[in-house]
């Protein structure tokens, strides 16, 4: 039987449009159960209250419940490699840090390749660190710092939160960049190292800006500047390190990556909702109080974001040396 021009292309875009309906109805559908978002950190820094905020937002804006598994150790290694190998359904999901980055070329082997194994989905907010001291310290200033640096050398302790985080390989590249020496001392985590900087027991800390912001304001610690290229809102007065050491930058950045083959209209519906929420004026004001600025974009702006930065700290590890422990 011949069927008539009209009718058959009816039936043919019929047919062409059957492939997308599965597809569409299970983004609609999604999510359907709870949803983990993986932390390879412990609760209360920096990269647990990121996860904690989007993940409150997201409860709200899906309906269900999307819930915070801290999985700390081996630098966050351990909580990467759990979701690169979990289902790619869309119910695991996974903070993502600077640790991404920085571990591709900090560790010699690992079981899972960060830019192979996970999608991103995309990014929440960017912020400083901060370069601080006891405000017993005698330099009052960047260029104070590196005088006394070079007239004492390796007589400065580093603190940082481990090996290989972002406090750590920040004032590795300051140490590269201004020319002295510096002793790095490794803590389990950034509040144990901001808590031996406000001892006196170490002398300074790249500290997370989340980690340090409230010891700053109450003048228990004393910032001589901070990371990022441009000074940062929160601490307006407070310049940045690239004024005295030009091209220096360095930021810890946070977002949301899932396991490869996770269904990209999740992916594309996880996004729109994650950057409805940092377009919110409450989280907006959230971030900001916190000294960082929303990190709005597409998945691929985010995973641009990711190869930049595994780029550049892959150098500076190179470069410096450092070893994980």
């Amino acid at each position: 039987m011949k069927l008539p021009r009209r009718k058959f292309l009816h039936l043919a875009a019929g047919a062409a449009a059957l492939p997308a309906l599965p597809r569409i109805a299970r983004a609609q559908a999604y999510p359907s159960q709870p949803v983990r978002i993986v932390v390879g950190f412990a609760p209360g820094g920096g990269t647990d209250i990121s996860a904690r905020l989007i993940g409150q937002w997201l409860s709200e804006r899906l309906g269900q419940q999307f819930f915070v598994e801290n999985r700390p150790g081996a630098g966050a290694n351990i909580a990467m490699e759990a979701v690169a190998k979990a289902q790619p359904d869309g119910y695991t999901l996974l903070l993502v840090s600077p640790g991404a980055a920085i571990n591709a070329t900090l560790y010699d082997k690992l079981n899972y390749n960060f830019m192979r194994d996970i999608a991103p989905i995309g990014g929440i907010v960017r912020l400083p660190n901060a370069m601080v001291v006891h405000p017993s310290f005698p330099a009052k200033s960047v260029p104070e710092f590196i005088t006394y640096a070079k007239a004492n050398p390796s007589r400065i302790n580093m603190a940082s939160g481990g090996t290989g985080t972002s406090e750590h390989v920040s004032g590795e590249l300051f140490r590269m960049m201004a020319s002295i020496n510096m002793i790095h001392v490794p803590y389990r985590s950034g509040g144990l190292a901001v808590t031996d900087l406000l001892g006196a027991q170490v002398q300074v800390l790249f500290s997370n800006m989340l980690t340090a912001i409230e010891h700053i304001r109450s003048g228990m610690l004393r910032a001589l500047a901070i990371t990022t290229a441009a000074r940062s809102e929160a601490l307006p007065d407070t310049p940045t390190v690239g004024e005295f050491v030009p091209g220096y930058e360095a930021s810890n950045w946070w977002g949301v990556g899932a396991p490869k083959n996770v269904p990209p209209e999740i992916i594309e519906k996880l996004n729109k909702e994650i950057n409805a929420g940092l377009a919110d004026p409450k989280i907006k004001a959230r971030l900001a109080d916190l000294g960082g600025v929303v990190l709005a974009g597409s998945p691929a702006d985010f995973g641009r974001l990711i190869a930049a930065e595994t780029e550049k700290w892959g150098k500076v590890v190179k470069f410096t040396g450092i070893k994980a422990d």
